[in-house]
């Protein structure tokens, strides 16, 4: 069977163990998926299924090579689709068939999620990098800046990967070792321990650690 689901963050919430501990859990609709795609190690060069989250699109919103896709494997359109890797000597599941959350994953699994963290828009090197600043004091005048950012001397430029003010967010972002503390069948659902990267309704990637 393969490696991982493609989910839907829902949020947050908590629930009580067996002992009556508060556990905090973020909920996550966990597929169906759809085998879209094999790839073997013939034309490939390696062997992993592309999944596709099942979940209405409209036809408008798909463009030709991905209606092509989707028609020669005979599935209806996803707007999700990802790659996974199946355990070794397991068969592979066929083209067109539904991967269901308790095929892949039980309680007290272990899982990495990757999402996308929430965008946050420009921010500062404070903000951004945890810079301490300046001195409050009156007449510093050096509060919230960066600093010096280059030599002026060799090499008498900012090197690359400086930190500095941008862009704050909306990163790929993967938590490790996380807990599957409940499975709902019914619903596809999944009740992870702890927080997971991005937004409600945001896509994620739950795959086995």
């Amino acid at each position: 069977m393969v490696d991982g689901l493609i989910g839907i963050k829902v949020g947050m919430t908590q629930v009580f163990d067996e002992n009556g501990t508060v556990i905090p859990v973020t909920v996550i609709k966990a597929g169906p998926c759809v085998v879209v795609q094999k790839k073997s190690k013939d034309p490939d060069g390696y062997e992993a299924v592309q999944l596709g989250l099942v979940e209405f699109v409209r036809p408008s919103r798909v463009d030709k090579p991905r209606t092509g896709h989707f028609k020669k494997a005979g599935v209806p359109p996803c707007r999700i689709l990802r790659e996974f890797h199946f355990a070794n000597g397991e068969e592979a599941p066929k083209v067109g068939d539904q991967i269901l959350v308790n095929q892949v994953f039980r309680p007290d699994d272990k899982v990495d999620i990757i999402g996308t963290s929430k965008g946050k828009g420009f921010a500062g090197v404070i903000k951004r990098h945890h810079f301490a600043g300046g001195a409050a004091s009156h007449g510093s005048m050096f509060h919230r800046a960066p600093g010096s950012i280059g030599a002026s001397a060799f090499p008498s430029r900012v090197l690359p990967g400086m930190r500095a003010a941008g862009h704050m967010g909306s990163d790929t972002v993967t938590t490790q070792n996380l807990k599957v503390v409940r499975i709902q069948e019914q619903d596809n659902v999944l009740l992870i321990r702890g927080a997971v990267p991005g937004r409600n309704g945001g896509y994620v990637v739950i795959k086995k650690a």
